[in-house]
């Protein structure tokens, strides 16, 4: 069997990404596998593709309600038929899907979790001959999660008892290791059967900006990449409407976002910038899940999110089309404390409040550093032996760099001098050397340490603080009022072992720079495709990027395909998109020839 063969006559794609073809022998083989790729990492067509070759159906199940229709509607634009099942339908379409799916002309059926544990619906699904199921965002299913979901959980002790011996496929972008282990565990998946192909992202830039005017720094971004699509994320809803407010006063094309609104008004919202209408979204978080919008150039944070998993799962919706993108995460330190306000008014248990100040503590670490911000990511997914990126905001940070192998000395020594048995906001004060801490009934000012930072703001020394704990030099306890401990790396410190540097501080960083186009292909002639891509998208109430990627219209711009057999070349297009576009688009290609 020709897997290559296949990829292309159906998806337009000449080779397969690293993972998709292990994962996709493996399915064929009837095995259950579990395929852990970041996000634009070509999960889909682990599914997708031997959809088409097995006999029966595929049933693809998805907490991701959103996406169900996106990924049925490419599906079937390709000529693959595909349906979805869940709360969005009314009885009588339900009833019209389910006889179609009956008679065998469905290869693939989306359904959302709960239908799995709807008694009738169960009994209803398994008289269909089932030949693979896929769980997508598998990762809901652990508890050790940063999204768990019980429904998720509650569907795999019926899904085990499916007639038949279906291959099974778990897919996830955002897995510890802690998480892939209990993945394995639940699904029955072993060692040998489960792909990993790495979480790194070699066409995404990750950037931080500290210490700016967050508003300014938005409106000047969003000016300056003012064609592409991007998606600005904020922690609360009255932040999300004065952004949108702002940008709006200031002429740019914005949509929002957020649970405050109608649910007509959240989906309106949604299709415009799905649609292109818009080029710019903000939303809080209850926004992205599931969107597979492929042209999002830019993901900017204008609150830091409460987890690594949840970050990286949102920066990922940038740049899924493989095209260079860029996520820039705004970091005050002061927002933190939203996060910390959640989830102590949260109604978890205690080792769930524990496990959520963990996650926060990490984030707050990665805010913080001054190493590669890509490998942080990864060290944190259990990718230990990788290189810096040499893409990120620090690896390209310029500043000079200084020791401050004395300043790191008296600031460790201050901790232990304090036994170990306090958090930031006393240490920095009793380095700093204020009143309240000389006056303190534990009698701070006694220490030799006190006030050894009284030429340093608070600012100042609470930033070098959070530099050693991001670095390991200190290390937190945890729990509700964490304390700040030793590290054996900040021992070595102190004994004289390890010297410290750092990059030179300044009054700001830099405002990123906008994306530069590469030159390697004609920006007018790309104007112009993208132009009839919308009309044919208007005209089949379609997304443009379900027409051609982005990528596949930068693609015809470098090969300047005059013929069929020359389309087809090009990547993303295959023999559906041949017959339904290959000869406008041709044709528009020629006529900009003839006309240059």
């Amino acid at each position: 069997m020709n897997l290559e063969a296949i990829l292309k006559e159906e998806f337009g794609y000449d080779t397969f990404r690293p993972g998709q073809r292990q994962l996709i022998e493996k399915v064929m083989a009837g095995k259950r596998a579990m395929g852990i790729m970041p996000t634009g990492g070509g999960k889909s067509i682990c599914y997708q593709l031997p959809a088409t070759i097995l006999p029966g159906i595929t049933l693809v199940v998805s907490p991701l309600i959103s996406l169900m229709k996106d990924q049925v509607d490419s599906l079937n634009e390709v000529g693959i038929p595909a349906t979805y099942l869940n709360s969005t339908v009314e009885w009588h379409d339900r009833e019209e899907r389910m006889r179609y799916i009956e008679s065998g002309a469905v290869k693939l059926l989306f359904v959302a979790p709960e239908k799995i544990v709807d008694d009738e619906f169960y009994s209803w699904l398994t008289a269909l001959d089932i030949s693979l199921i896929a769980i997508d965002e598998a990762h809901v299913l652990s508890s050790w999660g940063h999204d768990f979901r019980d429904s998720y959980l509650k569907m795999i002790e019926p899904l085990k008892q499916i007639p038949g011996t279906p291959a099974w496929l778990a897919l996830t972008a955002t897995a510890t290791e802690q998480v892939q282990d209990d993945l394995a565990n639940i699904l029955d998946i072993t060692d040998q059967n489960i792909i990993k192909t790495g979480f790194d992202r070699d066409n995404l830039a990750l950037k931080i900006e500290r210490g700016i005017d967050k508003t300014e720094f938005i409106l000047n971004y969003v000016k300056s990449h003012i064609d592409e699509s991007g998606i600005i994320y904020a922690g609360r809803r009255e932040d999300v409407d004065n952004i949108y407010n702002f940008l709006k006063d200031n002429e740019v094309k914005v949509g929002r976002y957020h649970a405050g609104l109608s649910d007509q008004e959240r989906h309106q919202q949604q299709e415009d910038f799905l649609f292109d209408r818009i080029n710019v979204i903000v939303a809080t978080n209850a926004f992205g899940m599931g969107i597979n919008k492929t042209n999002v150039r830019y993901v900017l944070h204008f609150t830091i999110p409460g987890t690594i998993e949840s970050y990286y799962q949102e920066v990922g919706r940038a740049g899924r089309d493989g095209l260079p993108a860029e996520a820039v995460l705004l970091y005050a330190p002061v927002d933190l404390r939203l996060h910390q306000f959640f989830i102590d008014k949260s109604q978890g248990d205690d080792q769930y409040k524990f496990s959520l100040k963990n996650k926060l503590f990490e984030m707050s670490r990665y805010a913080e550093t001054e190493s590669c911000l890509m490998k942080f990511i990864l060290d944190y997914f259990g990718e230990t032996e990788t290189n810096p990126c040499g893409r990120c905001s620090n690896c390209l940070d310029d500043r000079e760099v200084v020791d401050i192998t004395s300043d790191v000395q008296k600031a460790l020594s201050c901790v232990v001098r304090m036994n170990q048995k306090y958090g930031k906001k006393v240490i920095t004060r009793v380095l700093v050397g204020k009143d309240d801490m000389a006056d303190d009934w534990r009698h701070f000012e006694k220490l030799s340490t006190f006030g050894i930072f009284k030429d340093k703001t608070l600012k100042e020394t609470s930033r070098l603080i959070d530099f050693l704990t991001a670095n390991g030099f200190l290390r937190s306890s945890g729990g509700e009022y964490p304390i700040l401990l030793l590290s054996e790396k900040g021992s070595a410190v102190l004994k004289g072992k390890v010297n410290v540097a750092r990059k030179r501080e300044l009054e700001r960083v830099p405002a990123a720079k906008p994306m530069v186009a590469d030159g390697s292909f004609d920006v007018a002639l790309f104007e112009k495709l993208r132009s009839l891509r919308l009309s044919f998208a208007r005209k089949q109430g379609l997304p443009p990027f379900m027409i051609f990627s982005d990528k596949t219209l930068k693609d015809m711009c470098v090969r300047i395909p005059t013929n069929n057999g020359e389309f087809l070349a090009v990547s993303g297009v295959g023999k559906v998109k041949l017959e339904q576009y290959g000869a406008d688009f041709i044709n528009e290609i020629k006529e900009f020839q003839e006309a240059e």
